[in-house]
Order: structure tokens, then C-alpha cells, then sequence
């Protein structure tokens, strides 16, 4: 059985089974290629409407960015509310704040309907390092508001220091629908729930390819052949090129994240509060304190999905730079993982013929997003695709100059906009 990478979370994961590779052919009424938080969630919903559902994983349960990312709820799209109505229109605008905050309400619902252990914590802070980026904050508390949403609480200097201990920041934000955990116990418990539910989860499960024939979708595997109903793609930037279609309008992207030794008083005296941290720049810092104490610390970002030479080195100076008392402090664990972005920052959801579904692209938001899209997608296999149907009608933006120039135009708005950020305009 292929072994998680070497995490912090794959270190100090919950028990689980072992699930057997698919071998063989089956008939199924709903497969589900992924078992990361969109997939899950969307087996999740179908079971418990009384729909039969096969999970196929490549891999591990949450293997991928589910079970490595910052663990992080951070409500809302990558795009901003602005930023939807201004390409998109109010009434779209509307429809994506009316969701916002959905994605963390099923995590927490899931995690008390089935008693899962993975360090669910409340409270998400967004810092600001300029008196710019202090504005930024207020117009989107001012935006939120505007469409019914009222959980951000304005910080100054000496409020921001309630949360977390650091002269770096010029004020901050608090969600008090925000919040974290530990991730790949959530996937890993997830899992668990569906399969009560009599799903049926395969890992080691590779999808080669997908095809059709007469108009039913045919899911080929390294060992097996899958015929569905209904097939439902969740593979994010896992998916490869099983499925060309949809291939080329994401890019795979890797963010870092590293643990550093177990603080105690000193982490509690950093971060009083026990809430997650991020700032708000373009290329941003994330922080939180694990369960035991420890300081997760990520940022970076990799177009093309490659890792960092060192991700110590990558990551050390921006901790040091915010916490200076925390210079020389034991890094334990640091790792990489593959998210998937779109051009236009905004979750692609949509269908390939009649029965099969996708959806992708949460471009560093998947947290919240694969949740709701996940039900989203459920729902729409069962028949009401009310809200499906708003976000598959969003327009999909391909990346200029194809899968070529993908890379090479991401880097250069990074480094445009990380500039900026370090000049404060």
C-alpha cells in the first residue's frame, strides 16, 4: 500500500483501513474519481440520499491536497465578491455570498454528525502589514456586509495583538466563521462516514482513462474497468490526463507548508487565542498552532506543480521576519502539495455529455469550496440542478498562450504583484 507523503499530518493521522485496489469490472450507479474533499463530499450527500456510490482514489484517502493543505476555513472564492459582480453581474454576486460560508458549515455539521477527530478549532484572522492593506480589509467588511454577511470584526494594532503576538502588522480582520483543523483527519473520517453509509471507497485505484460509449460514461482503471450511471470527476489536480477535456483549463500549483518543534508556552504566547492566521498579500504567509502545539507555517507558491529545492530554507525567513523570537526554532517536518488554479480564480463546475460531472480549479480556497461543490454536485445528480447550473454557466477562461505559456505568465503576474506587495502599492 503506497505510504502518505512525509507530512506532519501523515504523522500524526487517525487509524484507518487499508482499501483494496479495484480489480476486475463492476457496475455502479455512481463513481466518483477522487477521494479528496470534493469527492467525499459528494459520495457523502449522494449516500445519504440512497444513491450507491464507488469512490476510486490513485492513491491514499486524502493524499493530495486534501490531507496536506493548511487546514485552514477560509470562507469565500479566491475571487472576491467585487470582483464577480464586476465580470459576472449583481445577481451572480448575490448567489456566490449566499454560499459563502456554506463549505465551513458542512465541515462542522460533518464533523459532529459522525464524531470526527481532527482538531476542530474557531477563528480565522486576516492581517494586514500596510495601512493599504488595512483599507483592502475594511472594503471587504464594507462588501460582506453589504450581502448580508456581518462576521468580520475590524482590528487596530493594539486589537490585533489580542489574537497574535507580532509588531509586523499594521491591523487585521477576524472571522468568527473561519476557522481549522487538521485536514487529512477530516478526509480519513469523511471516508469512514461514507462507507457507514455503504459507500465503497478503492484505493490504489488509478484512472487511465475515460471514455464513452453511447452516451454512458466507461471508467478504465490499472486494473479494472468501472461502467456508471453517473460519474462525477473530483480529481483536481490529481486528475492528469485521464481526462483531456478538462485537462488544460486548470494549472497544477504547489504551496509549502512546515511544523516546526512543539512550542508550548512560547506558541501560546504567540497566538493567545488559538485562531489561524493568514495575511492578504498576493503571494501570502498562513499560520496556525496543531494541537500539540506547533507552529504549521506555509506560503510559496510554485506554478507547475514542481517542489522547492529546500522548503525550509523557502519558508524560514518570512516566520523569522514575523516572529523574530522564533529565530534558530526546530523545523520537524516540511512538505509540498498540488492544488489547481484557474485563470479566472473562480472554481470551474460543469458536465461532459449528460452523466458525467466535474468540478475544479478552488485555485488555493478548496477547503470551503470542495465541500460545497461537492454537494453542489450531489445535488445536481440527484435532480435538482438549481445551483449546479450557476456555476457550470460561468464562462471558463483559458490560460493566454495555452498549456505552453501557462507557467511562464503565472510566474511573471506572481512576481508583478509580489513586487507590489513588497512596495506597498
Amino acid at each position: 500500500m503506497a505510504d502518505y507523503p512525509g507530512s506532519y499530518y501523515a504523522a500524526t493521522r487517525n487509524p484507518a483501513p487499508d482499501r483494496p485496489a479495484l480489480v476486475g469490472e463492476r457496475t455502479v450507479e455512481v463513481c466518483v474519481v477522487g477521494a479528496g474533499f470534493t469527492g467525499l463530499s459528494a459520495a457523502i450527500e449522494l449516500a445519504e440520499r440512497g444513491h450507491a456510490v464507488m469512490v476510486l482514489e490513485a492513491a491514499r484517502v486524502g493524499w493530495g491536497a486534501s490531507g496536506r493543505n493548511g487546514g485552514q476555513i477560509v470562507n469565500g472564492l479566491n475571487a472576491g465578491l467585487g470582483t464577480i459582480e464586476r465580470r459576472y453581474g449583481r445577481a451572480t454576486a448575490d448567489f456566490v455570498a449566499s454560499v459563502a460560508q456554506e463549505g465551513g458549515r458542512i465541515i462542522r455539521e460533518r464533523v459532529a454528525k459522525h464524531a470526527i477527530a481532527c482538531d476542530l478549532k474557531e477563528g480565522n484572522l486576516f492581517t494586514a502589514l500596510t495601512p493599504r492593506q488595512v483599507g483592502e480589509l475594511e472594503a471587504k467588511q464594507a462588501l460582506w456586509r453589504l450581502h448580508g454577511i456581518d462576521s468580520f470584526e475590524m482590528l487596530d494594532r493594539s486589537a490585533l495583538a489580542r489574537h497574535v503576538r507580532s509588531d509586523a502588522y499594521a491591523g487585521g480582520m477576524l472571522d468568527r466563521s473561519g476557522g481549522h483543523f487538521h485536514p487529512l483527519n477530516l478526509a480519513l473520517g469523511q471516508a469512514a462516514a461514507l462507507e457507514g453509509l455503504g459507500g465503497t471507497i478503492h484505493e490504489e485505484t488509478p484512472v487511465v482513462r475515460v471514455e464513452d460509449a453511447g452516451g454512458r460514461p466507461v471508467v478504465r482503471t490499472a486494473g479494472g474497468v468501472v461502467r456508471p450511471e453517473v460519474l462525477i470527476l473530483a480529481g483536481n489536480a490529481y486528475l492528469g490526463e485521464a481526462v483531456p477535456e478538462i485537462a488544460d483549463r486548470v494549472m497544477p500549483f504547489s504551496t509549502q507548508i512546515m511544523a516546526t518543534e512543539p512550542l508550548g508556552e512560547r506558541g501560546r504566547a504567540l497566538l493567545p487565542t488559538d485562531v489561524c492566521v493568514e495575511d492578504v498579500r498576493y503571494v501570502l504567509d498562513y499560520y496556525r498552532l496543531s494541537a500539540d502545539g506547533r507552529l504549521l507555517w506555509g506560503g510559496g507558491t510554485v506554478y507547475g506543480g514542481t517542489d522547492p529545492a529546500d522548503i525550509r530554507a523557502k519558508l524560514t525567513p518570512n516566520l523569522e521576519r514575523i516572529f523574530p523570537e522564533l529565530r534558530g526554532v526546530g523545523i520537524d517536518y516540511a512538505w509540498s502539495g498540488n492544488c489547481a488554479i484557474s485563470f479566472s480564480r473562480v472554481p470551474q463546475m460543469g458536465r461532459l455529455g449528460s452523466r458525467t460531472y466535474f468540478a475544479q480549479g478552488y485555485s488555493g480556497h478548496g477547503v470551503v469550496g470542495s465541500h460545497l461543490f461537492g454537494r453542489i454536485l450531489a445535488e445536481a445528480v440527484h435532480g435538482d440542478v438549481s445551483r449546479f447550473d450557476v456555476f457550470a454557466s460561468l464562462p471558463w477562461i483559458p490560460f493566454p498562450g495555452g498549456r505552453r505559456w501557462a507557467v511562464p505568465y503565472s510566474v511573471l503576474g506572481s512576481w508583478w504583484y509580489g513586487l507590489r506587495d513588497r512596495l506597498g502599492v
